[in-house]
């Protein structure tokens, strides 16, 4: 029986350069890191893993058909949402052109993954 999450992986080119941004983006210290996985590990306990992927292709958001898409994000709560923008775009993020909501920001980290920045609890 599954008894929690221990972890969430995202691939990208190289796993120690991502970690580093969401290190920088959250605060949070980086647990792992190795050629191959770097490892960032959330106050709740949750590992978000990075793995280096050879040829890894972006996803694109929005949706597009026969193009890579998204497998997952990360939701991120903060309290301040331009304060979160400016410390991602700083740090490497991107905004996306595209967005839903007054009250959440779509953003891309360095390997294209989208994230979001949200003021709202999910």
């Amino acid at each position: 029986m599954i008894k929690s999450i221990i972890g969430i992986a995202f691939d990208c080119l190289d796993a120690n350069e991502l970690a580093d941004f969401y290190v920088k983006l959250t605060g949070w210290g980086k647990e792992l890191s190795g050629e191959e996985w770097a490892a960032l590990r959330t106050p709740e306990g949750i590992l978000l893993v990075f793995q280096s992927v050879p040829n890894y292709v972006p996803p694109v958001w929005p949706w597009k058909d026969r193009e890579q898409q998204q497998m997952a994000h990360i939701d991120f709560k903060v309290e301040n949402l331009p304060e979160a923008e400016a410390l991602a775009l700083k740090n490497g993020a991107k905004k996306s052109d595209i967005q839903y909501f007054d009250t959440s920001t779509v953003m891309f980290d360095p390997a294209g993954h989208p994230f979001c920045l949200s003021t709202v609890s999910q």
